[in-house]
Order: structure tokens, then sequence, then C-alpha cells
């Protein structure tokens, strides 16, 4: 089991602007990580490969709908080809927005945001700044959310 960790990489330091993407969504079109402000936003990259990435899910749909007036997530499909990704978010009936990380010509989203290992979730205020980065699956990620929304 991979633990949540506070990151302490360069592209996604607390506090700092998060860096900003374009990427394809499942409905053809193309999401730009600035369109989300004045939301929470929880970047998930994750992979239809990745086992934690999925068992993660279930906890993940309960926190999406209990704060989803507040908090946007957004998959962020790494290591995956378009009809992996596609079929993955079907089957297991993903709500939340979701983008493909095509790792094409200069954009890997993934690079950008320093991610070494998955799940990765960066969670991002209303504003666009870095609050935190949590590897793997774990409960403290949850209680972040809880303690971030306590005073909302």
């Amino acid at each position: 089991m991979v633990l949540a960790q506070s990151s302490t990489m360069s592209g996604s330091q607390p506090g700092t602007i998060a860096p900003q993407f374009e990427l394809p969504t499942l409905d053809g079109t193309t999401l730009q990580l600035s369109a989300l402000r004045g939301k929470v936003v929880v970047l998930d990259f994750w992979g239809s490969w990745c086992v934690w990435c999925i068992k993660g899910f279930p906890e993940m749909k309960q926190y999406y709908a209990k704060y989803r007036d507040r908090l946007e997530i957004l998959g962020v499909a790494c290591n995956d080809t378009d009809a992996r990704w596609r079929a993955a978010v079907e089957k297991h009936e993903v709500p939340w927005l979701h983008v493909l990380n095509p790792r094409k010509g200069d954009v890997d989203v993934a690079k950008l945001y320093a991610v070494e290992a998955f799940p990765t979730k960066v969670v991002i205020d209303a504003e666009g700044r870095i609050l935190r980065t949590f590897v793997g699956e774990s409960p403290e990620f949850y209680t972040f959310l809880d303690q971030l929304f306590a005073g909302r």
C-alpha cells in the first residue's frame, strides 16, 4: 500500500499557482484548468491500469457527492490509451470531469505537476493555488477535505 504524503516536488509546491493546461475530455472537446476557478479542484492523476486508483473510486464518489457544490474533481488519466481510459470511466461509473494526458509533443501534465506515483491528488483552492498534494490512497486526503470545507 502506498501511503499519502505531502509533496515536496517542484511542480506542486503548496502556495504556488497551479500550472495551467488544456487536455481532451470524454466528449471530444478540450478543458482548460482555469475554467474550474471558483471551486476547490482536486486533480486526480490515475490510470485504468492502477489498482489503488480504482480502489479509491468508491470513497472519492462519496466525497464528490458530499461537497459537489464547492468541489470539482478532474480525473487526469495517465499512461492510458483513449479506449482504456473511456472504458474505465464507464465501467466504474466515475461521475466527475475527466481528461486524458496523452504525453504527446510538449504536453505531459503529469510531468508538469511532478507526478511520480499513482494515484496522486493535487488539491487546488478556488483562486488556483496549490494547497496540498497527496500520493497514494489514505484517509488523510479525506480528513483534509473535511477540514478544508468545515469552515465554509
